[in-house]
């Protein structure tokens, strides 16, 4: 007497693969929350532009003498026919580092988080005009900003707290 034996199907094969597959969503799905995501979108951006404004100052609304210089003979905006010098440096160096700082602390606390993002959207354009060699890192930041100036701060925010205890929408 003969036995047949039967091969597996195609999809029998898969099964494993596909079993994988699923267990790698919910894991990703898991870590990946829109609420942890937005929170870390808001720490990313916030880094790089609190790290420059804070080099900037030497006291309490103190500008060090590098920033003014900066503004003043290094930074140019390259626009065409340029580049150009900054229009009044000291001001410019003075709105930037306070820029630098206020933005990254509101953007870390989750408070008027779209503010914030939008405030760091246009600070990185006039970057990407003083360094335009830079737009791979700019482009990231420009990306953040608009992603929180589009879904907000997500649930891990103040702004998240603010609109439940005044009953606003937090969109």
């Amino acid at each position: 007497m003969m036995m047949m034996t039967t091969q597996p199907s195609f999809k029998d094969r898969l099964q494993p693969v596909v079993s994988l597959v699923a267990t790698a969503k919910k894991l990703v799905m898991t870590v990946a929350r829109p609420t942890f995501v937005q929170a870390v979108m808001r720490l990313a951006l916030a880094v790089p532009f609190w790290k420059s404004g804070i080099l900037k100052w030497d006291g309490f609304l103190q500008l060090n003498d590098t920033a003014v210089t900066l503004f003043t003979d290094e930074f140019m905006l390259h626009l065409p026919g340029g580049p150009y010098p900054y229009p009044a440096p000291v001001t410019m160096a003075f709105l930037s580092g306070c820029a630098e700082i206020t933005f990254p602390i509101l953007l870390v606390l989750g408070l008027a988080t779209r503010f914030a993002a939008t405030g760091l959207l246009f600070m990185t354009l006039i970057v990407e005009l003083t360094v335009p060699d830079g737009w791979p890192i700019h482009i990231t930041w420009a990306a953040m900003a608009l992603s929180l100036m589009a879904w907000g701060p997500g649930n891990l925010s103040v702004d998240h707290l603010l609109s439940r205890r005044f009953n606003y929408p937090a969109s």
